[in-house]
């Protein structure tokens, strides 16, 4: 059969190929994405990107970042702002990259979906193997995360390892197994349109039985899917939370619901707090191209629990034990007045396509005190209107917008910085505001 793309991202991921070749596998260079070779077992020719910022803490912890079809490791790069994320965290990014015709991963052949089998799961392994002997990882810390075709290799890798990922997020994929062929073919049209339906208890088998014998923990997961999705349509979100719940051991009735941002419902089972076993986003009325919200899938994984040191990155072994990680706050915090004047700044990036935008925002306390409590208030350019948001609620969704604090962002130490971000839509203006204030005090522009 003909092999047919799955094509994810082109409206605001823009390809940059900014990557050094190395004829042997060195550390990557501080703050640039390096191609390493020679990282170990690669049965299926998978190009391997890195990220380590210039900044990783003591024992780093490790995300696997998995492009859509038509895509690369270094476009999923510079089209997500996993690498910002990383920066602002101290952690270090994979970001695989396929090979084959079409440039999607293999989530269909039986070699891909048994253990050890072979094919692309292997050779990523072979990744995640070679960053925690050369750098450090904490072993308790790695995460997968991706689009499209890199989400439903999210959803391939938890599946094979649960004793290495510790928790994925899965943007517009399917579940483990569905994508299943064994003709040949890279392509389950049943699957993409949303056709194949099982019950929780088998979901959870495709997944047991790709693993006999295991008996541990099983990672935790997060969804996205919007629900007008036209090319992995919109059941396979509802088949994901069936398959994961299913493997926690858990009712398919949420145990809460809420909506983070517009046009967003949120739905958590196991538990209501922020690291809940699996955590299923439903983006209403957003096709196939859905926003990538990186900063939302790490604090799912807990990544932004700790500010990195101003050190450069170890190469040496592992030592023993994990370091403590702490819970975001359940509510908002007080506000403790505007910090001292100029003692902020934002960063601002956009991405833009023809009638739509999103904007990835970072605030910086740069004064010596806690700001407990915040609101970020710009003006937007003519003719932007927010449509969804992240980490931040806004009000109102154009003119002079007030982004105020999320419950679990609310308390900003100084020199910290915390990510927000928003999509919105545009009549030709996607120029960025010309000014910030943070709680009543400029900001200084990044």
């Amino acid at each position: 059969m003909r092999l047919r793309s799955i094509v994810i991202g082109a409206a605001g991921l823009a390809t940059a190929l900014v990557a050094a070749t190395l004829t042997l596998a060195q550390p990557a260079s501080a703050a640039s994405l390096v191609e390493v070779t020679n990282f170990g077992t690669n049965p299926s020719n998978l190009r391997m990107h890195l990220y380590v910022p210039d900044r990783v803490q003591a024992r780093p912890g490790l995300l696997v970042a998995v492009h859509y079809c038509t895509g690369s490791g270094p476009a999923y790069y510079s089209g997500t702002q996993f690498a910002q994320q990383a920066d602002q965290y101290g952690f270090i990014v994979i970001y695989p990259s396929a090979t084959r015709s079409g440039n999607c991963f293999d989530v269909y052949s039986p070699q891909a979906l048994r253990r050890d089998g072979g094919s692309d799961p292997v050779s990523i392994r072979s990744m995640v193997s070679y960053a925690q002997q050369r750098y450090n990882v904490d072993p308790s810390r790695i995460f997968a995360a991706g689009t499209s075709s890199g989400a439903m290799m999210t959803n391939v890798l938890l599946g094979l390892y649960p004793d290495v990922f510790r928790a994925g997020a899965a943007f517009a994929g399917v579940p483990f197994g569905c994508f299943a062929t064994t003709d040949g073919s890279t392509w389950n049209s049943q699957c993409a349109n949303g056709q194949i339906t099982r019950t929780p208890q088998q979901w959870g088998d495709l997944v047991r039985n790709a693993y006999p014998g295991y008996s541990g923990a099983r990672p935790r997961m997060q969804l996205w899917h919007g629900t007008n999705d036209e090319t992995l349509r919109y059941p396979n979100f509802t088949e994901e939370i069936k398959q994961w719940t299913n493997l926690h051991g858990l009712s398919q009735t949420p145990t809460s619901t809420d909506t983070p941002a517009s046009g967003q419902t949120r739905t958590r089972y196991g538990s209501s707090g922020a690291q809940a076993p699996v955590e299923a986003i439903s983006l209403q009325g957003v096709p196939h191209n859905l926003p990538v919200n990186a900063a939302e899938a790490v604090r799912f994984f807990g990544l932004n629990t700790s500010t990195p040191p101003t050190s450069t990155p170890p190469t040496s072994g592992p030592p023993t034990s994990a370091p403590p990680t702490s819970a975001p706050p359940t509510s908002n915090p007080p506000t403790t007045g505007p910090p001292p004047a100029g003692a902020c700044r934002v960063g601002y990036t956009v991405n833009a396509w023809n009638t739509g935008l999103t904007a990835s925002i970072t605030i910086t306390n740069t004064s010596a005190s806690t700001v407990n409590g915040w609101t970020l208030a710009f003006t937007l350019p003519g003719g932007q209107t927010i449509t969804s948001g992240w980490n931040a609620s806004y009000s109102p969704n154009s003119g002079a917008v007030s982004a105020r604090n999320a419950s679990y962002n609310g308390t900003l130490a100084p020199n910290a910085s915390t990510g927000i971000g928003f999509q919105a839509t545009h009549t030709g203006n996607t120029g960025r505001p010309a000014s910030f204030t943070l709680n009543g005090t400029a900001c200084t522009v990044a």
